[in-house]
């Protein structure tokens, strides 16, 4: 298994091959004092581009996110994900827009395009999104707050790089709904991972399948196989202290011969949106996912704006 996480402290010790940064990781790292370095610079940059404050946040904002990443891939061997605002995700021309500036903030740094995914979530739009970056500007995407099949199919169909299903988050919905647990072989996230890792292996997709969103050591080696996994620090540190075995779980061999039906999504809007409101719970989860990127980057704002006008 491949870890990808995103946290300073902590990639040294884990040696992960790629790493993820969102507004709401960002927000929790810029109160430490380590940190302020990379937020001083961002706002110094900020100063001086864009004529209003709102601009001038947002460039900052960029230009933080941008200082996070370079960081990151000072000490990692591979990719950084680095996310579009959660606002432009039903606006497929502002994501793009948005991922090209970053994808130049990258290149102004020194770091190359092939280092960078930019994140973005699994809407109709953001798929959209994802499919003119890969096959028009050649940008690597990482579609994540992804719910569902129906999400995944049209993903592979954009050709996106790589996908983040959610595990966890889809187990905290059933949790809730069901009011039961769930042991890691029925967990409702971790089929939901299988289901997408069988059927893309079934049908020759290149895009890579990152489980992500864990809320024990359970879901991670129920998932083993994956083509890739992010982890938190802490269950890290957990699976790190395990002795246990880990057998294989998910197997590509055995995906392609099993009977899963072809869907097609990306040019058939009206489909995916009816198939996609069918599924109550990725519904909800997307939708609460959205809000909660959108308000920690507004939250994000509100610090910098204070900095900027100091």
């Amino acid at each position: 298994m491949s870890f990808r996480p995103y946290c300073g402290f902590a990639i040294g010790k884990y040696k992960p091959q790629d790493a993820t940064t969102n507004p709401s990781l960002i927000l929790a790292a810029s109160k430490k004092p380590e940190y302020a370095k990379l937020i001083d610079s961002a706002v110094a940059y900020g100063k001086e581009h864009g004529k209003t404050l709102d601009e001038k946040v947002d460039a900052t904002l960029d230009r933080l996110l941008v200082e996070f990443g370079k960081e990151i891939l000072q000490i990692i061997p591979g990719k950084v994900s680095t996310e579009v605002d959660a606002r432009f995700s039903f606006d497929t021309k502002a994501s793009v827009a948005k991922a090209l500036n970053i994808i130049e903030l990258y290149k102004s740094v020194g770091i190359p395009k092939e280092r960078v995914l930019i994140k973005i979530a699994s809407t109709w739009e953001g798929i959209q999104a994802a499919h003119i970056l890969q096959s028009q500007h050649g940008v690597n995407c990482n579609l994540t707050l992804m719910f569902s099949l129906v999400q995944a199919i049209a993903a592979a169909e954009a050709g996106a790089y790589l996908i983040s299903p959610f595990v966890g988050r889809i187990l905290d919905w059933f949790k809730a709904a069901m009011k039961k647990d769930f042991s890691p072989e029925e967990d409702p996230g971790v089929k939901s991972v299988g289901s997408i890792f069988n059927y893309y292996k079934k049908h020759g997709y290149n895009t890579i399948v990152m489980g992500a969103s864990f809320r024990n050591i359970g879901e991670i080696t129920e998932l083993a196989g994956c083509d890739y996994l992010t982890i938190s620090p802490n269950l890290l540190e957990e699976l790190y202290n395990s002795t246990a075995p880990v057998p294989k779980k998910l197997d590509a061999a055995s995906a392609a011969s099993l009977d899963i039906p072809k869907r097609a999504y990306l040019n058939d809007e009206a489909l995916f949106r009816f198939d996609f409101n069918e599924d109550q719970m990725a519904v909800e989860k997307l939708r609460e996912g959205i809000s909660k990127f959108a308000a920690d980057a507004v939250t994000l704002k509100n610090i910098l704006r204070e900095k900027i006008g100091s």
